[in-house]
């Protein structure tokens, strides 16, 4: 008779298109024959449901916005029937998984930050920070994508230094490095001499891709010939398309809404642009570096410890139109940077982000608990 597998069950705001919310997926698909797989998602379920492993099961609570005590009081009931070893939430929408954990009485409480909102960048809210030390006690470890966020933690909310550590988000480097060029630009609908610039995430304030927009109607018209393509969809989209529909950009922003063949897509791009005001770890970055892309950042969260500022990419500050348009101009007049830039992404992506490493890490996380656990209760 096998060893019975640990059963973890993982809390999450929702299970809409998003980094943290493919992250989790990409998690559970890596892990699924150690473990036993729950999803909790705490307000709605989502497109990402689908690609979760046929036998994980997933809850969704239904919690309305702001406090919601009988939400509270149905996650506790779920976790005393699902009797789960390890409770894993994830950024504020699902911290309230932590006290309800404790009153089910659940062994371990693992809880992860992924990034924050557009509205707290820096993660200075004092009321949300006291809640987080308060609940402090409570987690047994906290798992941060960034150093960045990791030392927000221990440096701004002040938790325990030895109860957090970085996992680094990974990449499919089996779907991602497609090099059938050909089938992306076709799929993109532009020609072969057309330098593509691009962007893949949701359309949302704090990605700010309406600064790439104004960056990209500054490009030099003696650059070359070039199109901006913009993947995803969200609250700002209406907004991005007026501005697109405007004399100096008609006809050069493409927006494709949200796509399922983005590694086809990434084939056909050239660049690829993510000026967010704010990032924990971007999945998407770490896409377009297994894509060969060379990329052109913003300097926040985790970015800089993605690309290499000069060797992978570019990095620049958040909020500065004119150093965007500088990073991008430069890659649409040098066909030979965006090649070298391109394949020392690529390999650096091999080297450190795969997904295979970030499973390890996980894999290791939750079996060391585990024991932990067992030594307590035998004791």
């Amino acid at each position: 008779m096998g060893e019975r597998r640990l059963h973890v069950v993982h809390v999450i705001d929702s299970l809409q298109v998003g980094g943290t919310e493919n992250g989790l997926v990409n998690l559970v698909g890596c892990l699924a024959g150690d473990f036993r797989h729950t999803v909790v998602a705490m307000t709605a379920s989502g497109p990402l449901a689908a690609r979760l492993p046929a036998d994980t099961a997933v809850v969704v609570l239904g919690k309305r916005p702001g406090r919601d005590l009988r939400a509270l009081g149905r996650l506790v009931g779920h976790f005393r029937r699902l009797r789960p070893d390890i409770v894993h939430s994830r950024n504020w929408g699902a911290l309230d998984a932590v006290p309800a954990a404790r009153i089910a009485r659940s062994p371990i409480v693992v809880h992860g930050e992924h990034g924050r909102e557009v509205t707290d960048p820096e993660g200075l809210n004092r009321r949300r920070n006291r809640i987080r030390r308060w609940l402090a006690p409570m987690i047994d470890r906290y798992v941060t994508v960034s150093l960045d966020l990791g030392r927000w933690l221990t440096q701004t909310v002040g938790i325990d230094r030895g109860k957090v550590m970085t996992i680094h988000n990974g990449v499919d480097l089996r779907r991602f490095g497609d090099t059938d060029r050909e089938a992306g630009r076709a799929a993109l609908g532009v020609d072969r001499d057309t330098v593509v610039l691009g962007t893949v995430g949701r359309l949302d304030p704090v990605k700010d891709q309406a600064r790439l927009l104004e960056a990209y109607a500054r490009i030099p018209a003696e650059a070359g010939r070039h199109c901006l393509v913009l993947v995803g969809d969200g609250p700002c989209r209406r907004d991005l398309e007026a501005r697109a529909a405007q004399p100096d950009l008609r006809g050069r922003v493409h927006l494709l809404g949200e796509r399922r063949d983005v590694p086809r897509l990434l084939a056909g791009f050239d660049v690829f642009a993510l000026p967010s005001i704010a990032e924990g770890i971007s999945n998407t970055v770490l896409e377009a570096m297994a894509s060969g892309l060379p990329l052109v950042a913003t300097r926040t969260g985790g970015n800089p410890e993605l690309v290499e500022d000069g060797v992978t990419g570019r990095l620049v500050p958040v909020g500065d139109t004119a150093a965007l348009t500088g990073a991008l101009t430069g890659y649409v007049r040098e066909g030979h940077l965006r090649a070298m830039h391109g394949k020392a992404g690529r390999q650096r992506a091999v080297d450190h982000f795969s997904l295979e490493r970030m499973a390890e890490r996980y894999r290791g996380l939750y079996a060391e608990l585990a024991r932990r656990d067992d030594l307590r209760m035998a004791g």
